[in-house]
Protein backbone atom coordinates (compact mmCIF):
# COMPACT_ATOMS: atom_id res chain seq x y z
CA UNK A 1 0.00 0.00 0.00
CA UNK A 2 2.95 2.45 0.73
CA UNK A 3 4.36 1.39 -2.15
CA UNK A 4 1.24 2.55 -3.92
CA UNK A 5 1.12 5.44 -2.47
CA UNK A 6 4.45 6.59 -2.85
CA UNK A 7 3.75 5.94 -6.88
CA UNK A 8 0.81 7.99 -6.59
CA UNK A 9 2.26 11.16 -4.73
CA UNK A 10 5.64 10.73 -7.43
CA UNK A 11 3.29 11.01 -10.21
CA UNK A 12 1.15 13.94 -8.91
CA UNK A 13 4.92 15.91 -7.75
CA UNK A 14 5.25 15.61 -11.53
CA UNK A 15 2.10 16.76 -12.48
CA UNK A 16 2.55 19.92 -10.36
CA UNK A 17 5.57 20.87 -12.39
CA UNK A 18 3.94 20.12 -15.35
CA UNK A 19 1.34 22.25 -14.50
CA UNK A 20 3.75 25.44 -13.23
CA UNK A 21 5.64 25.51 -16.77
CA UNK A 22 4.17 27.58 -18.85
CA UNK A 23 2.82 25.72 -22.24
CA UNK A 24 1.79 27.70 -25.09
CA UNK A 25 -0.78 25.55 -27.28
CA UNK A 26 -1.22 27.87 -29.70
CA UNK A 27 2.28 27.41 -31.93
CA UNK A 28 1.44 24.03 -32.20
CA UNK A 29 0.18 24.42 -36.02
CA UNK A 30 3.79 26.31 -36.27
CA UNK A 31 5.46 24.03 -34.74
CA UNK A 32 4.80 21.14 -36.49
CA UNK A 33 5.25 22.56 -40.05
CA UNK A 34 8.75 23.84 -38.91
CA UNK A 35 9.36 20.13 -37.59
CA UNK A 36 8.10 18.42 -40.74
CA UNK A 37 10.90 20.94 -42.80
CA UNK A 38 13.54 18.87 -40.81
CA UNK A 39 13.80 21.48 -37.74
CA UNK A 40 14.83 19.37 -34.81
CA UNK A 41 14.75 22.13 -32.46
CA UNK A 42 11.07 22.97 -33.09
CA UNK A 43 10.56 18.75 -32.51
CA UNK A 44 11.73 19.49 -28.68
CA UNK A 45 9.88 22.53 -28.44
CA UNK A 46 6.35 21.23 -29.20
CA UNK A 47 6.89 18.29 -26.93
CA UNK A 48 7.71 20.44 -24.31
CA UNK A 49 4.42 22.73 -25.11
CA UNK A 50 2.71 19.12 -25.03
CA UNK A 51 4.00 17.24 -21.78
CA UNK A 52 0.97 18.34 -19.75
CA UNK A 53 -1.51 15.95 -22.73
CA UNK A 54 1.01 12.98 -22.54
CA UNK A 55 0.82 13.28 -18.54
CA UNK A 56 -2.31 12.94 -18.69
CA UNK A 57 -3.01 10.48 -20.80
CA UNK A 58 -0.06 8.42 -18.72
CA UNK A 59 -2.17 8.71 -15.89
CA UNK A 60 -4.85 6.40 -17.02
CA UNK A 61 -2.79 3.65 -17.24
CA UNK A 62 -1.08 3.44 -13.83
CA UNK A 63 -1.21 -0.05 -12.07
CA UNK A 64 -0.79 -1.76 -15.36
CA UNK A 65 3.02 -3.28 -13.71
CA UNK A 66 4.87 -0.21 -15.18
CA UNK A 67 6.17 3.00 -13.78
CA UNK A 68 4.94 5.84 -14.59
CA UNK A 69 7.58 7.31 -16.39
CA UNK A 70 8.07 4.18 -18.56
CA UNK A 71 4.18 4.83 -19.24
CA UNK A 72 5.16 8.32 -19.74
CA UNK A 73 8.11 8.08 -22.70
CA UNK A 74 5.96 5.26 -24.23
CA UNK A 75 3.05 8.39 -24.93
CA UNK A 76 6.02 10.66 -25.96
CA UNK A 77 6.61 8.71 -29.20
CA UNK A 78 3.20 8.57 -29.76
CA UNK A 79 3.25 12.49 -29.54
CA UNK A 80 6.40 12.54 -31.81
CA UNK A 81 4.39 10.19 -34.00
CA UNK A 82 1.44 12.41 -34.07
CA UNK A 83 3.85 15.78 -34.55
CA UNK A 84 4.62 13.75 -38.15
CA UNK A 85 1.96 12.64 -39.49
CA UNK A 86 -0.94 15.25 -38.63
CA UNK A 87 -1.75 17.40 -41.45
CA UNK A 88 -3.94 20.96 -41.20
CA UNK A 89 -6.58 19.52 -43.96
CA UNK A 90 -7.95 17.49 -41.06
CA UNK A 91 -9.18 20.54 -39.75
CA UNK A 92 -9.22 19.60 -35.86
CA UNK A 93 -6.80 20.83 -33.39
CA UNK A 94 -3.44 19.04 -33.01
CA UNK A 95 -4.28 18.03 -29.70
CA UNK A 96 -7.80 15.91 -30.94
CA UNK A 97 -5.52 14.57 -33.32
CA UNK A 98 -3.02 13.77 -30.93
CA UNK A 99 -4.72 12.14 -28.04
CA UNK A 100 -5.37 8.54 -29.89
CA UNK A 101 -2.04 8.22 -31.30
CA UNK A 102 -0.67 8.54 -27.70
CA UNK A 103 -2.73 6.32 -26.34
CA UNK A 104 -2.68 3.89 -29.06
CA UNK A 105 0.96 3.66 -28.89
CA UNK A 106 0.79 3.19 -25.24
CA UNK A 107 -1.92 0.06 -25.10
CA UNK A 108 -0.06 -1.49 -28.52
CA UNK A 109 3.31 -1.40 -25.70
CA UNK A 110 1.43 -2.85 -22.95
CA UNK A 111 -0.35 -5.24 -25.24
CA UNK A 112 3.30 -6.78 -27.23
CA UNK A 113 5.28 -6.02 -23.91
CA UNK A 114 2.33 -8.81 -22.09
CA UNK A 115 1.70 -6.39 -19.12
CA UNK A 116 -1.65 -7.05 -19.78
CA UNK A 117 -1.35 -10.43 -18.59
CA UNK A 118 -3.61 -12.40 -20.64
CA UNK A 119 -2.25 -15.46 -22.47
CA UNK A 120 -2.42 -15.82 -26.11
CA UNK A 121 -4.97 -19.05 -25.65
CA UNK A 122 -7.38 -16.46 -24.03
CA UNK A 123 -6.93 -14.02 -26.34
CA UNK A 124 -7.95 -16.37 -29.20
CA UNK A 125 -11.12 -17.39 -26.86
CA UNK A 126 -11.85 -13.64 -26.86
CA UNK A 127 -11.68 -13.07 -30.00
CA UNK A 128 -13.90 -15.90 -31.31
CA UNK A 129 -16.12 -15.23 -28.89
CA UNK A 130 -16.39 -11.42 -30.30
CA UNK A 131 -17.50 -12.79 -33.21
CA UNK A 132 -19.85 -15.53 -32.18
CA UNK A 133 -21.64 -13.12 -29.61
CA UNK A 134 -22.09 -10.15 -32.82
CA UNK A 135 -23.78 -13.56 -34.39
CA UNK A 136 -25.65 -13.90 -31.96
CA UNK A 137 -27.37 -10.50 -31.26
CA UNK A 138 -28.19 -10.45 -34.80
CA UNK A 139 -29.74 -13.57 -34.65
CA UNK A 140 -31.75 -12.98 -31.08
CA UNK A 141 -31.73 -8.80 -31.74
CA UNK A 142 -30.29 -8.72 -28.40
CA UNK A 143 -27.42 -9.54 -25.75
CA UNK A 144 -26.97 -13.62 -25.79
CA UNK A 145 -26.95 -15.66 -22.30
CA UNK A 146 -23.80 -16.67 -21.46
CA UNK A 147 -25.72 -20.29 -21.86
CA UNK A 148 -26.29 -19.41 -25.04
CA UNK A 149 -23.34 -18.25 -26.04
CA UNK A 150 -21.47 -21.79 -24.76
CA UNK A 151 -23.51 -23.73 -26.92
CA UNK A 152 -23.26 -21.50 -29.99
CA UNK A 153 -19.39 -20.86 -29.53
CA UNK A 154 -18.73 -24.58 -28.16
CA UNK A 155 -17.07 -23.27 -25.51
CA UNK A 156 -17.50 -24.11 -21.89
CA UNK A 157 -18.94 -21.69 -19.82
CA UNK A 158 -16.39 -21.58 -17.38
CA UNK A 159 -13.92 -20.77 -20.42
CA UNK A 160 -16.16 -17.92 -21.37
CA UNK A 161 -16.15 -16.02 -18.22
CA UNK A 162 -12.60 -16.11 -17.84
CA UNK A 163 -12.13 -15.12 -21.07
CA UNK A 164 -14.59 -12.14 -20.67
CA UNK A 165 -13.06 -11.18 -17.30
CA UNK A 166 -9.39 -11.13 -18.34
CA UNK A 167 -10.09 -9.03 -21.17
CA UNK A 168 -12.87 -6.36 -20.31
CA UNK A 169 -10.00 -4.01 -19.74
CA UNK A 170 -8.69 -4.82 -23.52
CA UNK A 171 -12.62 -4.47 -24.58
CA UNK A 172 -12.57 -1.11 -26.28
CA UNK A 173 -9.84 -2.31 -28.73
CA UNK A 174 -12.65 -4.97 -29.81
CA UNK A 175 -14.83 -2.06 -31.42
CA UNK A 176 -15.42 -2.97 -34.62
CA UNK A 177 -13.81 0.21 -36.52
CA UNK A 178 -15.05 -0.50 -40.66
CA UNK A 179 -16.23 -3.49 -42.69
CA UNK A 180 -13.89 -4.85 -44.84
CA UNK A 181 -15.40 -7.18 -47.56
CA UNK A 182 -18.46 -7.80 -45.05
CA UNK A 183 -16.09 -8.96 -42.51
CA UNK A 184 -15.85 -6.57 -39.33
CA UNK A 185 -12.06 -5.00 -38.99
CA UNK A 186 -11.19 -4.98 -35.41
CA UNK A 187 -9.55 -1.85 -33.67
CA UNK A 188 -6.56 -4.52 -32.48
CA UNK A 189 -6.09 -5.47 -35.78
CA UNK A 190 -5.22 -2.04 -37.02
CA UNK A 191 -3.18 -1.30 -34.24
CA UNK A 192 -1.05 -4.39 -34.46
CA UNK A 193 -0.75 -3.59 -38.53
CA UNK A 194 2.53 -1.30 -39.56
CA UNK A 195 2.32 2.33 -39.09
CA UNK A 196 0.95 4.18 -41.97
CA UNK A 197 -0.26 7.71 -42.54
CA UNK A 198 -3.61 6.46 -43.24
CA UNK A 199 -5.77 8.33 -40.69
CA UNK A 200 -9.09 6.68 -40.82
CA UNK A 201 -9.20 4.50 -37.62
CA UNK A 202 -7.94 7.91 -35.34
CA UNK A 203 -10.60 9.92 -37.33
CA UNK A 204 -13.31 7.10 -36.44
CA UNK A 205 -12.26 7.19 -32.83
CA UNK A 206 -12.23 11.12 -32.34
CA UNK A 207 -15.36 11.10 -33.83
CA UNK A 208 -16.85 8.41 -31.41
CA UNK A 209 -15.97 10.24 -28.43
CA UNK A 210 -18.12 13.51 -30.06
CA UNK A 211 -21.08 11.56 -31.21
CA UNK A 212 -21.90 11.08 -27.64
CA UNK A 213 -23.91 13.93 -27.10
CA UNK A 214 -25.98 13.51 -30.31
CA UNK A 215 -29.18 13.03 -30.70
CA UNK A 216 -31.11 9.33 -31.06
CA UNK A 217 -31.57 9.44 -34.55
CA UNK A 218 -28.53 11.51 -35.14
CA UNK A 219 -26.36 9.13 -33.34
CA UNK A 220 -27.81 5.88 -35.11
CA UNK A 221 -26.78 7.97 -39.02
CA UNK A 222 -23.31 8.44 -38.13
CA UNK A 223 -23.00 5.29 -36.48
CA UNK A 224 -24.13 3.66 -39.46
CA UNK A 225 -22.42 5.20 -42.25
CA UNK A 226 -18.94 5.57 -40.51
CA UNK A 227 -19.02 2.85 -38.17
CA UNK A 228 -21.20 0.54 -39.80
CA UNK A 229 -20.31 1.45 -43.82
CA UNK A 230 -23.42 1.28 -44.48
CA UNK A 231 -24.94 3.64 -47.89
CA UNK A 232 -27.19 6.58 -47.24
CA UNK A 233 -29.60 4.56 -49.42
CA UNK A 234 -29.45 1.61 -46.70
CA UNK A 235 -29.49 3.76 -43.42
CA UNK A 236 -32.79 5.60 -45.08
CA UNK A 237 -33.95 2.16 -45.81
CA UNK A 238 -33.18 0.74 -42.06
CA UNK A 239 -34.40 3.96 -40.44
CA UNK A 240 -37.71 5.03 -42.32
CA UNK A 241 -37.16 8.01 -43.98
CA UNK A 242 -35.39 9.17 -47.33
CA UNK A 243 -32.46 9.27 -48.92
CA UNK A 244 -32.41 13.20 -49.22
CA UNK A 245 -33.30 13.35 -45.54
CA UNK A 246 -30.39 10.62 -44.36
CA UNK A 247 -27.89 13.22 -46.81
CA UNK A 248 -29.75 16.28 -45.14
CA UNK A 249 -29.01 15.36 -41.65
CA UNK A 250 -26.00 14.00 -42.19
CA UNK A 251 -24.49 16.94 -43.57
CA UNK A 252 -26.21 19.15 -40.52
CA UNK A 253 -24.46 16.65 -37.87
CA UNK A 254 -20.66 16.91 -39.74
CA UNK A 255 -20.97 20.76 -39.81
CA UNK A 256 -22.06 21.07 -36.11
CA UNK A 257 -19.16 18.33 -35.32
CA UNK A 258 -16.54 20.06 -37.85
CA UNK A 259 -17.19 23.19 -35.55
CA UNK A 260 -16.66 21.49 -32.11
CA UNK A 261 -13.22 19.81 -33.15
CA UNK A 262 -12.12 23.79 -34.23
CA UNK A 263 -12.98 25.63 -31.31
Amino acid sequence: MEEGNSREANVMGKENTLKKEEHNYNDNEKLIKSVQEGNKEALNKIIENNLPLVSAISRKFLNRGYEYDDIFQIGCMGLVKAVNNFNSEYKVKFSTYAVPMIMGEIKRFLRDDGIIKVSRSVKSTARQLHYDREKLVKKLNREPTIEELSEFSGIDKEEIIMATESTTSMQYLYDVVHQDDGSPVLLIDKLSEPYSEDSEVIDKIVLKQIIKNLDKKSKQIIMLRYFKDKTQTQVASMLGISQVQVSRIEKRILKAIREKLTK
